[in-house]
């Protein structure tokens, strides 16, 4: 029954977006409804100041960033890259509840290291986060092409991933911890300088307090190669394990690969919890003073 009902919804809000009056009126006259997105308010007067009339989305020529999840549109002249949440994902809590706290988060944070946030569409179906689109791409693919960087670009690099990171962690009245900081989450713009990006798992905390999941985090969640051992545990956590991630992706611009290469994910995040850590194969000359320890 309730498939039936998931199936109506979507064909009904199908038909309202390609405009298919036939096919509205025969959905209407059987008793098909537009689903209601879970963040619908009644009074116009509670409608968030962000909230983007879904009609100035243009998804013409849209390309898909991230397989069903991100894309690229236009709205009001620019490119965006837009995260949507379909109706098929309403009845599924923990997508709604992740949604919502995403938005909640990416509300609170501005800074030039961070990826912008311009506006949502909470009050129809799909829901959907605007942010800016920067064209250059992930940092990982970056990483993959040129493999080691030059000392003096890995230092640049990391300066903007730092900068992004100190102002999550010493955001008020709550620090806001990454907690899924690696390469594909961090976007180039046009300049060259890197962004944060893809706030999906983050989390607020109260300053000198730590976190504890509900549940453990699965593999689609977060990639293991770069997350620190607590999280693979499920133990309490907090903004270290960041700087865990940070680490990583510092030692991989210069080494010219990912942590631990030719290991399965779930092999590295075991390596880990052992306190393994990933070997230094580049010469010590390509590491500052200090900086291998």
């Amino acid at each position: 029954m309730l498939d039936v009902f998931m199936l109506s919804c979507i064909m009904s809000q199908h038909a309202i977006y390609y405009k298919n009056n036939d096919v509205i009126k025969l959905l209407e006259a059987h008793g098909a409804k537009p689903p209601m997105a879970p963040m619908h308010v009644q009074n116009a007067r509670e409608v968030p100041e962000y909230e983007i009339d879904p009609r100035e989305l243009d998804f013409t020529n849209s390309v898909e960033i991230t397989k069903g999840t991100f894309c690229i549109a236009s709205w009001r002249g620019i490119q965006v890259a837009v995260k949507k949440l379909g109706e098929e994902f309403f009845i599924d809590e923990e997508k709604v509840k992740a949604f919502r706290d995403e938005l909640a988060l990416l509300q609170k944070i501005r800074h030039p290291n961070v990826v912008q946030f311009l506006g949502a569409v909470t009050q129809s179906t799909p829901m959907m986060i605007v942010t800016e689109y920067l064209p250059k791409g992930d940092f990982g693919a970056y990483l993959k092409r040129r493999g080691a960087l030059k000392l003096k670009t890995a230092i640049k690099f990391a300066l903007d991933i730092a900068r992004g990171m100190n102002y999550l962690h010493e955001h008020k009245p709550e620090a806001i911890i990454h907690r899924d900081l690696e390469p594909s989450n961090i976007l180039r713009d046009d300049s060259g300088h890197l962004k944060v990006a893809d706030f999906g798992l983050s989390k607020l905390i109260k300053v000198a307090k730590t976190i504890k999941e509900d549940k453990p985090s699965s593999c689609q969640q977060t990639s293991w190669r770069y997350a620190a051992p607590e999280v693979f545990r499920n133990e309490e956590y907090d903004t270290k394990v960041d700087v865990f991630s940070f680490a990583l992706i510092l030692q991989e611009m210069i080494e010219g690969c990912p942590p631990f290469p030719k290991r399965k994910e779930i092999e590295v995040a075991k390596a880990y919890v052992a306190n393994e850590r990933p070997p230094f194969e580049a010469p010590l000359k390509r590491y500052a003073h200090g900086l291998r320890q």
